[in-house]
């Protein structure tokens, strides 16, 4: 089964940066273009997934009743 991320996609002055939510730990994707902002970002996805593990994947329910509780 793939996991699906939501990616937020950012236009900077000198280019795109792309990063995922729901990942613990910092992923980053960046490039001239959307499309090669968006194509990095999966590739660091895939990797940091495959060097850390299931780990990384946070439980999005307990951080949002977690926000709520404070």
């Amino acid at each position: 089964m793939t996991k699906q991320f939501k990616v937020i996609v950012e236009k900077h002055p000198d280019g795109y940066v792309a990063y995922p939510l729901g990942l613990k730990g910092i992923v980053v994707g960046e490039g001239n273009t959307y499309e090669e902002a968006l194509a990095d970002v999966k590739s660091a996805i895939r990797f940091h997934t495959e060097t850390f593990g299931q780990d990384v994947l946070e439980d999005l329910r307990l951080a949002i009743l977690h926000d709520n509780l404070s």
